[in-house]
């Protein structure tokens, strides 16, 4: 059964938001909101991220996705069986809600690891790189998260779910994910119990320490919930969107290779193995010596400071 990826009728709508947001902010108190310059690096990427795709996916899907579904869901008698002894999934409106679940658990661990992992998060701090959030921050996609992108969802197809379904699934992720960059929807009530909504992924996008590396769902929060990594928006913190090691530059191929130069840098800084591996594949921010922190490092650091501080304090009564 063949699926159009929702994503080809997307792209104009995100054009279109973009361009009613940005005259909107622009004829407001929120003039802010967008730079032109920074508007027009984001857009190159983005231009740039939809060349790449098409024959990326293309790849993917023919090579990947479609001979693991093969080989773990071979026919018998006429009739498609999981190697585990259940048959293959269909097309009924329920599997696509667990294909649609499934995706979003994958998109979770995904989103994780490219800000648990230094090598990812050279490819995707391209996303987080600007110091605006806005629907065209949506489009600022990293050129090389492709690649290895379809590692955390092949075990989707692998189990029974076919390969065209994902790709739909796919597909909704990213049209879900686009309309979260904006900075005009409130909190929603009872919607931000269950789904990933726009203030959470502001807080998503901050480099406030205590929002940093937060909320990492697709379009639930449920995992963010049970894995421990939700936070909601406090309304009276003023955010800072963008990161700490900012590139500094307009320049998409700089925005692009800036954190692949850093790590360059580093693995030079110790004759270890070990610390060059760390340099690499370590958490952002950590160094052998200490003069650069993790996130979990800058916070416990924190956090001792402040019981310290609350020690002397009881010790001055």
């Amino acid at each position: 059964m063949d699926f159009t990826n929702p994503l080809i009728y997307g792209v104009p709508c995100f054009l279109g938001l973009i361009l009613v947001e940005l005259t909107y902010s622009k004829h407001s108190d929120h003039d802010h909101i967008y730079n032109w310059k920074d508007l027009a690096a984001s857009l190159t990427m983005g231009v740039g991220s939809t060349l790449i795709a098409p024959l990326i996916k293309t790849i993917t899907v023919i090579l990947l996705f479609s001979w693991v579904y093969e080989l773990f869901n071979p026919m018998v008698d006429g009739v498609r069986q999981n190697i585990m002894g259940w048959e293959s999934f269909g097309y009924a409106w329920y599997v696509w809600i667990l294909c649609q679940i499934a995706d979003d658990f994958s998109y979770y661990w995904f989103h994780r690891q490219n800000h648990m992992v230094r090598f990812f998060w050279a490819a995707h701090i391209v996303h987080h790189s600007s110091d605006n959030f806005n629907l065209g921050t949506a489009v600022r996609n990293g050129w090389f998260t492709i690649f290895y992108k379809p590692l955390f969802y092949v075990w989707i197809v692998a189990i029974g779910f076919p390969p065209e379904m994902l790709v739909v699934c796919l597909g909704i992720e990213a049209l879900w994910q686009f309309q979260l960059h904006s900075q005009y929807v409130p909190k929603l009530g009872v919607i931000d119990k269950v789904f990933n909504t726009h203030t959470m992924h502001q807080v998503h996008h901050a480099r406030n320490l205590e929002y940093m590396d937060k909320n990492h769902g697709g379009f639930l929060n449920i995992f963010d919930r049970v894995f421990g990594t939700f936070k909601e928006l406090d309304e009276d913190i003023d955010i800072e969107y963008g990161v700490t090691h900012a590139p500094n530059s307009y320049n998409p191929l700089i925005i692009l290779t800036h954190e692949y130069k850093d790590i360059w840098n580093d693995t030079k800084k110790s004759p270890k193995f070990r610390d060059k591996w760390m340099y690499i594949f370590g958490p952002p921010g950590w160094s052998h010596d200490g003069s650069t922190l993790t996130i979990k490092q800058q916070r416990r650091q924190l956090r001792e400071a402040y019981r310290l501080e609350q020690l002397e304090l009881e010790l001055a009564e």
